[in-house]
């Protein structure tokens, strides 16, 4: 349930804008309309990509986002090829063209700069093949929550819904999406007024690791439940029965939706405790501080089914947005901090220390486990962070290094660098 906060001009949170994904159940008659909603969707889609494409090879102007919606949707209806475009709901393709329109935006906007982060790729065709459909609806559309709690969608009908937890406001959109094992959802875009909690004396710093999920500042030790690791018996029986399926046929479709529900399963399961474990650390300090992680470069080492088993960038996004919309502060520590080899007593930086050692001794006479240490200086560094309101630069510079030093070393490939203050398994 990823959150957006909007500002006032004294800075303070006024508004936060959620998401709430609930089960839906529709009839069989519902999941034929609702297929066809998602195959119109993907014309759309595609037919507008491809008329962009096409315009930019032969050297024309760009399409704008209004003729581009006349061509597709309003004069595609009156013609034979596209006549069937009008049994479902305009909104649907409306918002089609808008996410194509999202995504051109995006493009540009990474590669000329303006946009930070990983280069966005241009956006590519839709298949019908995907394992994830999903149409959206506007107020426009007048989608409706009825007294009985149906979600009343045009040209599909009243859907059942299982209302896990009530709306805190009317939604502004709503989302209905198929996932690879074949359930659906209705995701609701709500907007609601944050809710501070009564403030705390603590604040804590977070070591994320693979023995232990997280190892707090205080002394606490998460152990990692390793979800994907239990699961690994059922989902190798599965997997080893699904290749067994001729291609394409239908018994390979039951397959395939099988091993599907077993890996949404575990990604419920983790999802739903790390949820558990964010909300009480959020609700027990005031301030909390974690280090920031690069996952997408440590699943790429040998730890990488560990590390997407964990689920670190989940668990940090969740504390993040939670604490923004109850009122506590957040903070990140620069990942090249060294926060393992410093003493969090006296400030000393020992050498390199490997995985396997566990605790050290500092010459100055403390005796520290290694993730505990590592904690407490991520606290350490937030809090300097954090405390620096006039935005001065608590850490040096970085500068570039000297000539002589910007060299590749023989032993760079044998480095752990990257995964430095991780436990292994």
């Amino acid at each position: 349930m990823p959150a957006r906060s909007a500002m006032n001009q004294n800075g303070t949170v006024c508004l936060v804008q959620l998401r709430y994904q609930l089960r839906v159940y529709p009839t069989p008659g519902q999941q034929v309309e609702l297929a066809r909603a998602f195959g119109c969707a993907r014309v759309v889609f595609n037919d507008g990509l491809r008329l962009r494409r096409q315009a930019r090879e032969s050297g024309e102007k760009y399409i704008c986002d209004g003729e581009l919606s006349r061509r597709l949707i309003t004069e595609a209806k009156l013609t034979p090829e596209r006549a069937w475009l009008g049994e479902v709901s305009a909104v649907v393709l409306q918002q089609a063209l808008a996410d194509l329109n999202t995504a051109y935006r995006n493009f540009f906007a990474s590669i000329t700069g303006k946009r930070k982060g990983h280069t966005v790729a241009p956006p590519r065709y839709r298949s019908r093949k995907d394992n994830r459909q999903a149409i959206r609806f506007t107020k426009n559309s007048r989608f409706k929550i009825l007294g009985n709690g149906r979600l009343r969608l045009p040209k599909i009908g009243d859907l059942k819904v299982r209302w896990s937890r009530t709306l805190p406001s009317d939604p502004s959109s709503v989302a209905i999406i198929r996932d690879a094992a074949g359930r659906y959802f209705a995701s609701f875009v709500v907007q609601t007024t944050d809710e501070a909690l009564p403030p705390a004396d603590s604040e804590v710093g977070i070591d994320l690791g693979l023995t232990h999920f997280a190892v707090l500042s205080d002394g606490t030790k998460v152990t990692a439940p390793k979800f994907l690791r239990r699961a690994a018996r059922k989902l190798k029986r599965l997997q080893q029965d699904l290749s067994r399926k001729t291609k394409g046929s239908n018994r390979r479709k039951k397959a395939v939706v099988k091993v599907a529900r077993a890996h949404a399963r575990v990604a419920d399961t983790r999802r739903d405790w790390q949820h558990q474990l964010s909300t009480a650390i959020i609700r027990e300090n005031q301030a909390v501080y974690v280090e920031d992680l690069c996952v997408a470069g440590l699943g790429r080492t040998r730890l990488a089914k560990s590390v997407h088993d964990a689920g670190w960038a989940s668990f940090i996004s969740m504390v993040e947005y939670k604490a923004a919309r109850y009122g506590r502060a957040f903070g990140r520590v620069d990942r090249f901090f060294p926060s393992t080899r410093m003493c969090s007593q006296c400030g000393r930086i020992n050498e390199k220390m490997t995985l396997n050692v566990r605790a050290w001794d500092c010459p100055c006479g403390a005796v520290h486990d290694r993730d505990v240490n590592a904690a407490k200086n991520v606290l350490a560094a937030g809090q300097a962070d954090n405390s620096n309101d006039r935005g001065a630069q608590v850490r040096p510079e970085y500068v570039p290094a000297p000539r002589g030093e910007a060299v590749t070393h023989p032993d760079a490939a044998c480095s752990t660098r990257s995964v430095e203050g991780i436990s292994v398994l």
